[in-house]
């Protein structure tokens, strides 16, 4: 038996990742506004390991107002071919500005011009301010490298529960809980 859940995510991740067509890092992230009000959507997994689970977003997002409001979420991985999903829940906090610069400088060109130009979650007008905005941050930056926007960052999860769920025929799903317990974890079995 392990004495954390990260082994095992770390397995099952590699797999999914020699297997999903597309995205096999991406995870929903649900979160909940000040009035409790949830909302979940796609994100994509920048970054893991026992410290906790990290992706990034424009800091000025519905999901970041959430998140200021009330810094607990749920992630969710679902790999339908391998018939398994992990559920992940805890607290969440910004990474560090460092962290934060050297992932923003890794992403490709165009995704960097993209947080420039997108006020994300805002209401939009047309498709062709969004593309004059783009067209006008490419200027901007022509020729240089393009900073990390000070409204852009990323916020790492620090899981206090891990749940493993592997499909079963006729609906007899394994289900392997982790829950931390001080500095270590503790495991369990939940029925299907």
């Amino acid at each position: 038996m392990a004495d954390s859940p990260f082994p095992l995510f770390d397995a099952w991740y590699a797999e999914a990742r020699e297997t999903e067509l597309n995205d096999s890092n991406a995870m929903a992230l649900a979160t909940a506004d000040a009035d409790g009000r949830p909302a979940v959507r796609m994100v994509l997994l920048k970054g893991h390991g026992p410290d906790g689970f990290v992706f990034y977003t424009n800091q000025e997002s519905r999901k970041a107002g959430d998140i200021i409001a009330n810094p607990q979420a749920a992630l969710l991985f679902h790999w339908k071919s391998l018939r398994r999903q992990i559920r992940i829940e805890g607290p969440l906090t910004p990474v560090t500005l460092a962290e934060a610069d050297a992932y923003f400088a890794s992403r490709h060109r165009d995704s960097q011009l993209g947080a420039w130009a997108s006020d994300q979650s805002r209401p939009l007008d047309s498709r062709a301010t969004f593309e004059a905005r783009f067209e006008e941050a490419k200027a901007r930056f022509d020729g240089a490298a393009v900073p990390r926007p000070p409204h852009w960052g990323g916020y790492r999860l620090t899981p206090n529960r891990i749940e493993f769920w592997q499909d079963r025929a006729h609906r007899l799903h394994e289900r392997h809980l982790w829950v931390r317990d001080g500095d270590g974890w503790r495991e369990g079995l939940l029925y299907p």
